[in-house]
């Protein structure tokens, strides 16, 4: 720090007091009794103000810079306004010692000897309080709240804005320490540092220790505060500590420590806003300067001053104090009370000082008259060493900073820091009376945290400060002295001329180097280990600035003439110079690169190349990488920037390596991009394969790893490599004349057509051969099925032959009708493409078309697929009877697809008229088994039914199985009778009416028991038949049968809903006859037998063992008798007999008819013999009587001629079954046979029945259909 006078006046009188205006245009001094306004531009005297009547004591401007006030011997005080014109003027009953405005309210403050008043624009009066003992001097706080008095007797009473006390300070000095100035620090950002104030000598404090002591979260607030506490003032003219005291050129950000709060002040900034708002600074003259808080509690301990001081006043922000009095001159102190030097010494006391406001000027006001105007200049201490700079700070404290991880930390020293070096882990500070040597606590890169290493207890006086990892240089005008950290003088260097520039270049520990300018021209090298200095060259002009480059090859001067010479270090020869250059660095990274500042702008410059330029404020001092670390004002900051220019000048003259290790440093990835293209084209592929790997382009990796490997299998043609990178860049026509040129003409072919460039193509194939003109016709219709244009593709496909590809697209987009003219137009042979056709047809839906297409290539079988997938049965079963070998591909599907559709019936004639045997039966037994589950039972009969002609089919088709499927005929007959049979006695029990007779469901229950001799089927209920049997015999007279049937139903278990009739029943019919009615016994017509209703032997006469013939409606016993045919008779030579009907005689009636007015009779004649012939079929009838086996009845071929075709039924079964034969007994009572199932019934009923249901009641056959 050094002052400058900048102008300088006196008066006759003494100047006790002088105010600035708010704006600092007008200075106001208090000399004599007159008021002097001046100009502090240069120091004119603008006006002298009269008002007073006896000595101007003490003047004060309002924060607005409206008015302001003086205070006098007199006891008045005057209000003026900024026009220097008087306004208000008010008295006190002595002196007026001092005045003081309100910062916010702009509430006057006067003091008298011994009261106080406070007047305010808003009221009329000035409010008047009493004063222990003289006031001396006051104070208002920053925020206007309190107003400190300080006291002739040393105390200090701080009161409200009411004038009420509400603190008072007892001095220990007593009235010995009368207090005669104080100040309230105008900023509260410096609380912190008073906070952790502390009596330990500096070199004592371990910067780390405040890590330790507060949370990581609240470091990083402090720190980012921090960042706006450095001022920018303006450098010393000729300072070259600067350059001087620079150890190195790399730089680096950092992290502030000397915001962080101790423990013991982060609980005080906890209480009230008094206590650590306002700071409080007091000078009396017990020759001590001391600080207060708001709440009266003294901070630190009092610092000696050695002399009575007059005047107390804070620079505008709170940064320094300045202090004046019995010693003649300003001392400039830090906040804290550190002195730092002396602003400006006087012939006699000084009374008054004061800072410009937001200034560095600073006014004196003397005893004699003197009026000295200065301006102070804050010179640069700092210290740099790769990405650490180190620079002073509040003159008092260091601090480091990290230019590349931002970080700052904050070295307290408490005394005025003079010089600052920094090397690697170590760091010199010169401080007044002592050197303190720090390092690092480890090697990490990152770490910030510095302790003590050694002290040097001893006063230097040197320009320059430098320090190595084991000693530290000191420079003295022409001489350098390196001392050991414990201050040992090891050696000496006398040089020949001042020294201008030193710095520290490198070496192992203990032996570095120094690089040293001097004034007359001299560049020298020096080892700390060697007395004799190495001379490296000599220049003509001073030196001002040097560096060194990476591989200590090249060496670059700045100059006084602000020239940058650049030398090469063995040869000594001038390489090159370039103008306009305050300060050069070389880059850490790049031989060859460089840069200087000067005259505003940044110069960068790579090997021989023009210098590249861009603004830029400030000078350099670092050079690393892309990073330039530039010193503006008090500010150090790293610049990124690009070094493409450098790059591109490289590129230009093909030094592709040359310019990669430029890009290395930091350029944009559109730099990278054009650096790999650059080396690509120039075939420098290891160059081009770094530099696309830069910017990750995978498409140009994968081409010069292709290129590798085939220059690996030999490949030697450069203008093909060329070619394929031309092809890659997009310059496609250049490409192709390579590929002409090294006789590859179809990789320029495939190039065109792979980038859909068919004209381009052409034109390149000119009248070629076919094949290819084909080949490229089909890469063009590709290229517009891929843009979306098919219809220009279909036409491309037909003309280039490639139908396959027209049909699909025609086919996905359902372009029938281009499909249709395809079709046609193709040869049969060409089955493939109409195979595909007829495909698309199918899928279109339109099935006409796809069926003329098959029948155009004769695949008729595909054609019968067509016509079953799309159900067109008629047109399958038409084709299937002219080509019987597709019978089971139509039959098959079709009754699958009855099935599907829940036709089964109609689906298992269909498995049986495919000759698919296994699925129609497999169909009938579930058909089966449903119709009995779900009670269907008429169903179930007809079911049963056609499972035994199936079974009867196979046994005809398959002699292995004709034994088994014969012995199912007869079983599932069986069952569909009965089944046919329980479906009526099934709807009497579970229907509330009947739809049969009596006599019918009578019929029916004794049938069902005499069938039910051994096992029940499913279904069918024993106590349903009992039931309805019991039930029906009793209406029908059958008593005796009925009172059985009851007794049979106790010993079942019967259904709820049937107990009580039962119950009843049983009890009622005890009361009939136990006999049956015999109009209800059923007669054999074979024997003449009467048979009993409950017969043992079943459905056969107890007598000959004939069994009965039932009808299928009613099951009476119809008069049938079955006979056989003699051995020898064939069924055809029987029915060619029966066929012959030989004449009989008429037989008379016997029953005569008499008919009179009332009534009608019929009489038997009795006494009228019958014809003679008796019929040759009755005498067979007869048979052994008493015989437990059954006689068939056994006819030859003279009964056959005797027979009437009338009365004979012949159930004509297919083979392997033989015919069966019956004769009516009773020719004139008609019996009709269903030709399909062969069952019997009477005439009147079946025509009935047939009526009713227009088929057979048993098989369903339709009355319509044509024969069995």
């Amino acid at each position: 720090m050094r002052s400058v006078l900048t102008w300088r006046d006196k008066v006759d009188q003494c100047v006790y007091d002088l105010a600035f205006k708010p704006d600092g245009t007008q200075l106001i001094l208090a000399a004599g009794n007159r008021l002097l306004v001046y100009d502090t531009s240069d120091g004119t005297l603008v006006q002298p103000l009269k008002g007073h009547k006896d000595t101007v004591y003490c003047v004060a401007y309002a924060k607005d810079g409206k008015r302001f006030a003086s205070g006098s011997a007199d006891k008045s005080v005057i209000i003026w306004t900024s026009k220097l014109e008087g306004i208000l003027k008010y008295t006190h009953n002595d002196s007026v010692q001092c005045v003081s405005y309100n910062p916010i309210t702009h509430q006057l403050a006067s003091c008298s000897s011994n009261d106080f008043g406070l007047w305010s624009p808003e009221q009329k009066s000035v409010s008047k309080h009493k004063s222990s003992n003289r006031v001396t001097c006051c104070s208002w706080t920053n925020d206007g709240q309190y107003l400190a008095l300080g006291m002739f007797n040393g105390v200090i009473s701080i009161r409200n804005k009411n004038g009420e006390e509400k603190v008072k300070i007892q001095r220990p000095g007593g009235s010995l320490s009368p207090v005669w100035s104080i100040c309230w620090n105008p900023s509260s950002r410096w609380e912190n540092f008073w906070m952790n104030k502390e009596d330990e000598d500096p070199e004592d404090v371990i910067v780390s220790r405040y890590f330790q002591e507060i949370p990581s979260t609240l470091k990083s607030t402090v720190y980012s505060s921090q960042g706006s506490e450095a001022e920018e003032e303006e450098p010393e003219e000729e300072d070259n500590s600067h350059r001087d005291a620079k150890p190195t050129h790399d730089v680096f950000h950092s992290v502030t420590l000397g915001w962080i709060f101790s423990n013991k002040a982060c609980r005080s900034h906890n209480t009230a806003r008094e206590e650590h708002n306002d700071i409080l600074a007091v000078a009396d003259w017990g020759q001590k300067l001391s600080f207060y808080q708001l709440s009266g509690k003294q901070i630190g301990k009092d610092q000696p001053l050695n002399f009575d001081p007059c005047c107390l006043s804070y620079f505008t922000k709170g940064e320094y104090i300045l202090l004046g009095g019995s010693d003649k001159q300003v001392s400039l102190f830090t906040r804290d009370g550190v002195r730092l030097g002396t602003v400006g010494e006087q012939n006699s006391w000084v009374w008054t000082c004061k800072v410009k406001p937001d200034s560095n000027y600073v006014v004196v006001g003397c005893q004699d008259g003197t009026i000295a105007f200065y301006q102070l200049i804050f010179s640069t201490v700092h210290g740099l060493y790769k990405d650490r700079y180190a620079y002073r700070d509040s003159m008092t404290d260091v601090v480091i900073q990290h230019l590349i991880t931002e970080q700052k930390v904050r070295i307290k020293c408490k005394e005025l820091v003079k010089k600052i070096a920094i090397y690697k882990s170590r760091l010199a500070i010169q401080l007044p009376e002592k050197i303190l040597i720090y390092e690092l606590y480890s090697d990490d890169s990152s770490d910030m945290h510095y302790q003590v290493k050694e002290k040097i207890l001893r006063k230097y006086d040197c320009n320059l400060l430098v320090v190595c990892t084991d000693h530290i240089i000191l420079c003295q005008e022409k001489r350098l002295q390196c001392l050991t950290f414990t201050g040992v003088k090891e050696r000496e260097w006398q040089m020949e001329s001042l020294i201008r520039y030193i710095k520290v270049i490198g070496g192992p520990p203990g032996r570095e180097g120094l690089l040293v300018g001097l004034k007359n021209g001299q560049i020298l090298k020096i080892f700390v280990d060697n007395l004799f200095a190495i001379v490296l060259l000599k220049q003509a002009t001073a030196v001002r600035c040097l560096d060194m480059s990476a591989s200590r090859s090249k060496l670059a001067v700045v100059d006084e003439n602000d020239t940058c010479l650049v030398y090469d270090v063995q040869t000594k020869e001038l390489l090159f110079q370039e103008p306009n250059a305050n300060s050069v660095a070389w880059n850490t990274q790049c031989e060859d690169m460089l840069c200087f500042s000067g005259g505003g702008y940044l110069n960068i410059k790579a090997s021989t190349f023009p210098v590249h330029q861009q603004r830029l404020q400030g000078f350099v001092v670092g050079y690393n990488g892309s990073k330039i670390f530039c010193l503006h004002l008090f500010s150090m900051t790293a610049v990124e920037v690009p070094q493409s220019a450098p790059m591109y000048q490289y590129l230009d003259r093909k030094l592709f390596k040359e310019a990669y290790q430029i890009a290395c440093l930091g350029v944009t990835d559109t730099d990278w991009r054009e650096l790999a293209m650059e080396a690509l084209e120039g075939l420098e592929f290891e160059t081009a394969k770094k530099a696309f790997a830069r910017v990750q382009d995978l498409r140009y990796l994968e081409l010069i790893s292709s290129i590798e490997e085939r220059k690996k299998r030999g490949e030697t043609n450069n203008d093909l490599f060329l070619a394929d990178v031309f092809s890659y860049q997009g310059k496609f026509h250049e490409a192709a004349k390579l590929y002409k040129r090294c006789g590859h003409e179809n990789l320029a072919l495939d190039m065109y057509t792979d980038l859909c460039m068919f004209d381009y193509a052409k034109d390149f194939l000119g009248s070629g051969d076919p094949k290819e003109t084909k080949m490229l016709i089909t890469k063009q219709a590709d290229w517009a099925r891929n843009i979306n244009e098919p219809k220009a593709a279909v036409e491309m496909y037909v003309s280039a032959g490639e139908h396959v590809k027209a049909i699909e697209i025609s086919g996905d987009r359902g372009w029938t009708d281009t499909l249709i003219d395809i079709a046609r137009k193709l040869d049969k042979a060409e089955r493939e493409p109409l195979l595909l056709c007829a495909r698309y047809f199918k899928k279109l839906n339109n099935p006409g078309y796809a069926a003329e297409t098959y029948l155009k290539i004769g695949d008729l079988k595909a054609l019968v697929q067509l016509h079953v997938e799309t159900q067109r049965w008629e047109e399958a079963f038409a084709l299937g009877e002219k080509h019987p070998e597709f019978k089971d591909d139509i039959y098959v599907p079709y009754a699958q697809w009855l099935a599907e559709n829940d036709r089964f019936e109609e689906a298992q004639k269909a498995f049986h008229k495919a000759g698919r045997q296994r699925e129609a039966v497999k169909v009938l037994e579930q058909l089966t088994h449903n119709a009995v589950v779900e009670s269907r039972f008429n169903d179930a009969a007809y079911y049963y039914w056609m499972l035994s002609m199936q079974c009867l089919d196979i046994a005809q088709a398959d002699p292995v199985q004709k034994d088994t499927m014969l012995a199912k005929f007869h079983y599932f007959q069986h069952l569909a009778e009965l089944y046919h049979g329980y479906h009526a006695i099934h709807r009497y029990t579970e229907e509330p009416f009947s739809f049969h007779l009596p006599e019918t469901l009578f019929n029916i229950s004794r049938f069902l028991l005499h069938s039910l001799t051994k096992d029940t089927p499913l279904g069918i209920s024993k106590v349903n038949t009992l039931f309805t049997l019991a039930r029906q015999s009793r209406a029908l007279g059958a008593y005796k049968l009925a009172r059985h049937a009851y007794d049979k139903l106790q010993g079942l278990q019967s259904p709820a809903r049937f107990q009580k009739s039962i119950e009843l029943g049983s009890l009622t019919i005890r009361s009939k006859p136990f006999h049956d009615s015999e109009e209800l016994v059923p007669l054999c017509y074979r024997c003449s037998t009467n048979n009993p209703l409950l017969n043992n032997l079943g459905n056969v006469c107890v007598n000959c063992r004939q069994p009965f013939v039932f009808s299928a409606s009613s099951y009476e016993v119809l008069h049938l008798v079955e006979f056989y045919l003699e051995e020898g008779i064939t069924d055809e030579e029987a029915v060619a007999l029966i066929d012959l009907e030989a004449p009989r005689h008429k037989r008379e009636n016997r029953w005569q008819e008499v008919t009179s007015s009332n009534s009608q009779t019929l009489r038997l004649d009795e006494s009228m013999e019958p014809m003679g012939e008796e019929d040759p079929f009755t005498a067979k009838l007869s048979f052994e009587q008493g015989g437990s086996e059954f006689v068939p009845v056994v006819v030859n071929r003279s009964v056959l001629r005797s027979m009437s075709r009338r009365d004979v039924l012949i159930k004509r079964w297919p083979r392997p079954l033989q015919w069966q034969y019956f004769r009516s007994l009773l020719p004139d009572a008609s019996i009709t046979m269903c030709p399909s199932c062969f069952q019997m019934f009477h005439s009147e009923d079946y025509e009935l029945l047939v009526l009713q249901h227009t088929s057979c009641p048993y098989c369903r056959r339709r009355i319509d259909d044509p024969g069995p």
